[in-house]
């Protein structure tokens, strides 16, 4: 294992191992900034229905293809749903900017200076095959997580500097002395795994194999690359503690693949699956018609969500030399036209994005604040100063399709970096060599009818952009080897960023495969920056310091921003129950359930729609 302890004094571990614990009070919870919302003697979360009935099915859709049961390594396409299986030491609150509480841990130790976390395993926690879940079983999995996993898993655990057992249920995580309050919260995440399991296996090979876990579900059946079935565990250790109370309440849960997002949509409307969270504003908008919706048989939601929308965008590689300056990517983005492409083929649905941290508290807007100003004066002389000078707004168009004005601004900008237009083709004026590039999507389909538009937009220009679509397992490959030009990428954020920023922008992650830093940023403001998000000791500091990131992400030009959404967009036939109460932070599917008589109702209708159209 790459132990990270290697550089700190035996003494410094042994003074922490032995330091009085009086500053911790054991808790239900942790939460970031503040206290848990839910008492000690909380019964269940707030957005469940406690009379929610068990039983049933639900089915649903997903695209594209997988090849691997193992969601925790670079190798292979995971099969959706598989985080079923596995319970983690916490289970974070959905109305609740960030808590957790405990699931396999019963009681959380914190002390005030967050130095470390020790959690105290519920004695009932079992395997799915009865065997106990130790505190081995966490060491194990922290251990091979952190030298075997995904490179976001080695960035995540940074701060750790060593796992020990403290206490025959008890396990104490020690952290380096780096100011960094999330990690507490951070170890309540991680998924635990059966060692004696994963012994004899090689952990690091992509496999169909059922895995052993400890969570509500198990695998029931999988068809490789087409579909896999999961079932209620029916003697699940966690169904009465208090953050499961009244979730997981479908006896099986079956996931479809669909290659093609039209098919998938076509094959909801027939009555194939159950529910479906829509993505596409074009489908909400058009395609839920037929005799299903016309009979009232299926209903379609709006959910308000306060999730944060996080960045989407067509993502600059800066690895690669075309598009390492930053007048470039400025320029490429004024030819990218959001108000045309919104009105066009979303029907006005979305709003453009202008924040790494859209739709949150977080996001900056209009010029940086005291607060800010704190953060970002020291690098004053090597930023951009549009940081300090002017709020960040991406170019805008009248929505009529003639970017005229924008496309001027564009070529002005080219030329400021060393092109020209020669013969019709945009050039290097240095070298001749013509400016072009490849934009990879995947097998999905949704974002060909953007980057289409966009590229013959960049034709006016003097720009040849290839439209690439990889299938899964190719696209992902290219993605962990950055072997790209321009990719849609999206950034989700929390409404509490913490140490996943290092694996979206740091400079570490930029040359890990695998990493999310698809971008390539290597930045030692951008680093500092990250640094003071996850050190913030209270909520005003954090919203401080991500403002801060955010003016100096957005300036640089890293990504054409695209779109979010306000709301969560679901469509399901009526045998679906769901509770009264939606949580603030996003909709937990697993708090829904099967009205057993509508379900009866509901497949004979389906069956009369079948024969029908026969």
């Amino acid at each position: 294992m790459r132990n990270i302890v290697g550089w700190l004094a035996v003494a410094a571990i042994a003074s922490v191992l032995a330091a009085p614990c009086g500053l911790a009070q054991p808790a239900q919870g942790v939460a970031m900034h503040g206290d848990p919302a839910y008492p000690p003697d909380f019964t269940h979360f707030g957005y469940v229905d406690p009379n929610a009935p068990k039983g049933g099915s639900l089915v649903m859709a997903a695209i594209g293809s997988f090849d691997s049961t193992n969601p925790y390594i670079i190798r292979g396409e995971p099969v959706v749903g598989i985080g079923l299986v596995y319970d983690t030491l916490t289970t974070q609150s959905n109305d609740e900017a960030f808590t957790e509480y405990g699931l396999l841990a019963e009681k959380i130790d914190v002390p005030e200076d967050r130095s470390w976390v020790a959690f105290e395993l519920r004695p009932q926690a079992r395997w799915q095959d009865g065997a106990p879940v130790t505190v081995d079983d966490v060491i194990f999995s922290f251990d091979i997580l952190r030298t075997k996993g995904t490179p976001f898993y080695r960035a995540y655990y940074a701060n750790v500097a060593s796992v020990v057992q403290d206490g025959e249920r008890r396990v104490k995580f020690l952290f380096d002395g780096t100011d960094n309050r999330e990690l507490p919260l951070i170890l309540g995440q991680l998924p635990v795994l059966p060692k004696h399991y994963w012994e004899g296996r090689d952990f690091e090979r992509s496999t169909l194999d059922p895995p052993l876990g400890s969570g509500p579900y198990r695998v029931k059946s999988i068809d490789p690359g087409r579909g896999v079935v999961y079932e209620r565990v029916p003697d699940y250790w966690g169904s009465d503690i208090p953050v499961n109370k009244r979730r997981y309440n479908f006896d099986e849960i079956r996931y479809e693949y669909y290659r093609d997002p039209n098919v998938a949509l076509e094959a909801f409307k027939a009555g194939r699956f159950d529910l479906r969270v829509e993505s596409s504003s074009r489908f909400w908008a058009t395609g839920y018609e037929g005799p299903a919706l016309q009979r009232g048989l299926i209903t379609k939601l709006e959910i308000p969500s306060e999730g944060g929308g996080g960045m989407q965008g067509f993502v600059f590689n800066t690895r690669r030399d075309k598009f390492k300056d930053p007048l470039v990517r400025q320029a490429l983005d004024y030819a990218f036209d959001f108000e045309w492409t919104n009105k066009t083929l979303f029907y006005g649905a979305y709003t453009r994005t202008a924040s790494y941290f859209a739709n949150t508290e977080l996001a900056s807007s209009g010029l940086p604040g005291p607060d800010e100003l704190k953060l970002l004066e020291p690098y004053r002389d090597r930023l951009p100063r549009e940081v300090f000078e002017q709020a960040y707004q991406p170019p805008v168009t009248d929505g009529s399709g003639n970017n005229r004005d924008n496309l001027r601004q564009a070529v002005a900008l080219f030329k400021q970096a060393g092109y020209e237009i020669k013969g019709g083709k945009l050039v290097n004026a240095a070298t001749g060599e013509p400016f072009g590039f490849e934009i990879l999507l995947d097998s999905g389909g949704l974002f060909e009818r953007i980057a289409g538009p966009f590229a013959k937009g960049l034709e006016r220009l003097g720009i040849a952009v290839t439209v690439r679509t990889a299938d899964d397992a190719q696209y992902q490959k290219r993605l962990d080897t950055f072997d790209f030009d321009m990719v849609v990428g999206n950034f989700g954020q929390s409404q509490s960023p913490g140490n996943e920023q290092r694996d979206f922008w740091g400079s570490a992650a930029a040359d890990q495969q695998g990493s999310r830093n698809l971008i390539g940023i290597k930045d030692p403001i951008v680093d500092e920056l990250i640094g003071k998000i996850i050190s913030a000791h209270s909520r005003e500091d954090l919203i401080a310091a991500c403002r801060a990131l955010d003016r100096v992400l957005l300036w640089n030009h890293y990504v054409i921003p695209q779109w979010h959404n306000r709301v969560t967009r679901i469509a399901f036939w009526d045998k679906l129950g769901h509770p009264a109460q939606w949580p603030r932070y996003g909709v937990d599917l697993f708090a829904w359930w099967v009205n057993q008589g509508e379900a009866a109702k509901i497949e004979k209708a389906r069956q009369d729609l079948g024969a029908a159209a026969n």
